[in-house]
C-alpha cells in the first residue's frame, strides 16, 4: 500500500551556473553568466509558477489544462509556499538545510548572510535547535573570497550574482572529492531531507521506519569507491530514523519505480513493515536547457531541485495497492523503440491481468513539464508518450484512430515535473492518484518510467519498469 507521498522543491537559481550544462558554456563564454543572471526566474514567480503549484498539491495536473499557456506569464493568484504534499523553499532557507547536511565543514557562508538564514529556519516546523547550532557561526566575507583566490572551491551565491560562500574540495587529488562532485551530493541530501521530515512531522514516526531505499542519480563515493552510494541511510540519519537501515537504487531515470516495486515487494514478503522511498535532485541538470530558455527570451525555469518521499507499509483496507502481478519490466532481450518499450511495460502486464488499455483511468509516465523541454527542441515527452499508447490502443481496436487525442486529454495529463530525470519519472503523480483514488474520482493509475543506461557507455539497452496502483477493495 502506498500510505502517504512528500513532494519537495529548493528554488536554487544561485546555483544555475553551476549546472553541468551552464558551467560548461560559462566556461567557454563567461558573458553567458551575465545573460542566466537576468533570466533567473524570483522565488515569488517559482512559487505561483502553476506546474510548481501541481508538484506540492495545491492543484492538480489536470488542471493546467484551463490555465493558458505560457504558464509562467499565468501566475496563480495567492499561491502559497506550502501544499498538500510539500513545500516550495526559497534558496537562502535551502542553503541552511545543506549546512545542516554538511558534517565535514565542506561550505563556507558570510556571517550575516547565515545569521538571517537562522533566524528563517528557527521558524520553520521541520527544523530544531539542534539543527540551528549546526549552522555555526559563519565567516567573514573577505576569508571566502580568500578561499576563492586559493583553488580547489566553488563560489555561492544569491539573487544569481551576490556572493555569500563557497564549497571547497576535501581532497584536492582526488576527482570524486572535488567541490562541484561535493555540492551536488550535499544538494542531494539537502532535498531528501526536507520531502522525508515533511513524511515523519505528520504521516509516519520516523522511528517507525525500517527501511529506506534512495533512487537518485547522484555518485556519492571517493575514488576507490566511485557512486559507491548509500545517500538513503545519510538522509535518514538526518530524519530522526534511527531503527531504519537502507540502501540505493541506481537505474537511470527509473530507479523510483524500481525501488518502489523493490518497497512493495520487500513489505509484501514481511521482511520489513514500513519503507520508505527517498530520493533528492538532480543538482548536474539544473538549467539544462538553458540556452533555448534565452533563445525565446524566458525566465530559467530549471532553477529548482526537486525532491519525493513515499512510504509503502502493509494494507489497512484503505490507502491504495501496488499489484505486484501487474509488474511490467523491459528485458535485456527486449528491443529499445518507444513501442516495443511501451510493449513491455503496458500491454503485456495487462494482458496478464486481463485488462485493456482503456481500463486504465490514467497513466502516469515521464512528467517532464514542456515549458522547460520544448524551447530547447526536446519536445512535449508526456504529450509524445501518451500518443504512443493510444496508438497502441488503435493498433488493438480498443480505439477508434479519431478518439487518439481524446485518449490523450482523458488517459493522460500535462507534464508539471522539473526536468530532473529520476524525480520526473512518472512519481510525481503518485500523490494525486493516491488522493484520487481515496476520493473515488479514479479506480487505478498505471505508473511506468524508463532509463537510459546507454548514456554510462557501457550497453546500448534501455531499461523500463511500471506497475499498476489500484483501488484498495478492503478484502473483497
Amino acid at each position: 500500500m502506498v500510505k502517504a507521498v512528500s513532494y519537495f522543491l529548493g528554488h536554487v537559481p544561485g546555483m544555475v551556473c553551476h549546472g553541468s550544462k551552464p558551467s560548461r558554456e560559462i566556461a567557454r563564454d563567461p558573458e553567458l553568466f551575465k545573460q542566466i543572471v537576468k533570466h533567473l526566474h524570483p522565488y515569488a514567480n517559482t512559487v505561483s509558477y502553476p506546474p510548481s503549484q501541481v508538484f506540492i498539491g495545491n492543484l492538480t495536473p489536470d488542471d493546467l489544462l484551463d490555465i493558458p499557456a505560457p504558464w509562467y506569464l499565468n501566475p496563480v493568484a495567492g499561491a502559497s509556499r506550502r501544499g498538500e504534499f510539500g513545500e516550495i523553499m526559497p534558496e537562502e532557507e535551502f542553503y541552511g538545510v545543506m549546512k545542516i547536511c554538511d558534517e565535514f565543514d565542506l561550505l563556507f557562508f558570510e556571517e550575516s548572510f547565515l545569521g538571517g538564514v537562522a533566524s528563517r529556519l528557527e521558524e520553520h516546523p521541520l527544523f530544531d535547535d539542534n539543527d540551528i547550532k549546526k549552522l555555526g557561526n559563519g565567516y567573514p566575507i573577505a576569508e571566502i573570497r580568500k578561499k576563492l583566490e586559493e583553488g580547489n572551491a566553488l563560489p555561492l551565491y544569491v539573487a544569481g550574482d551576490k556572493l555569500i560562500g563557497c564549497c571547497r574540495g576535501a581532497l584536492e587529488e582526488d576527482a570524486n572529492l572535488a567541490p562541484g562532485i561535493l555540492l551536488e551530493n550535499l544538494a542531494y541530501r539537502a532535498s531528501g531531507v526536507v520531502p522525508l521530515r515533511h513524511l515523519t512531522s505528520g504521516s509516519i514516526a520516523a522511528g517507525d521506519i525500517d527501511y529506506l531505499l534512495g533512487c537518485g542519480e547522484e555518485a556519492v563515493g571517493d575514488r576507490y569507491n566511485r557512486g559507491g552510494g548509500n545517500m538513503a541511510k545519510s538522509i535518514g540519519e538526518l530524519s530522526g530514523c534511527s531503527r531504519a537501515t537502507g540502501s540505493d537504487v541506481k537505474a537511470f531515470c527509473c530507479a523510483p519505480v524500481h525501488a518502489t516495486v523493490l518497497a512493495a515487494s520487500l513489505v509484501s514478503s514481511g521482511i520489513f513493515e514500513n519503507v520508505v522511498v527517498v530520493a533528492g535532485g538532480s543538482f548536474a541538470k539544473l538549467g539544462m536547457k538553458f540556452q533555448g530558455h534565452l533563445r525565446h527570451d524566458m525566465p530559467i525555469l530549471e532553477d529548482v531541485l526537486a525532491g519525493i518521499a513515499v512510504w509503502i507499509s502493509r494494507d489497512d483496507g484503505k490507502s491504495p495497492v501496488i499489484v505486484l502481478d501487474s509488474v511490467g519490466k523491459h528485458e535485456i532481450g527486449s528491443g529499445s523503440s518507444q513501442q516495443e518499450i511501451l510493449e513491455k511495460l503496458v500491454v503485456e502486464p495487462l494482458e496478464r491481468m486481463q485488462m485493456k488499455i482503456t481500463d486504465v483511468d490514467k497513466f502516469a509516465t515521464e512528467m517532464h513539464n514542456p515549458e522547460m523541454t520544448e524551447p530547447q527542441g526536446s519536445g512535449n515527452v508526456p504529450r509524445n508518450n501518451y500518443r504512443t499508447i493510444g496508438s497502441m490502443a488503435v493498433l488493438r481496436s480498443e480505439i477508434d484512430r479519431s478518439a487518439l487525442e481524446d485518449f490523450v486529454k482523458t488517459h493522460g495529463m500535462p507534464g508539471f515535473s522539473p526536468t530532473q530525470g529520476h524525480i520526473a519519472s512518472a512519481v510525481p503523480v503518485l500523490g494525486h492518484s493516491v488522493k484520487a483514488i481515496l476520493n473515488g474520482k479514479i479506480k487505478n493509475t498505471m505508473f511506468l518510467a524508463k532509463g537510459s543506461l546507454f548514456l554510462g557507455r557501457m550497453t546500448q539497452l534501455s531499461d523500463g519498469m511500471s506497475f499498476l496502483l489500484r483501488r484498495n477493495d478492503g478484502g473483497k
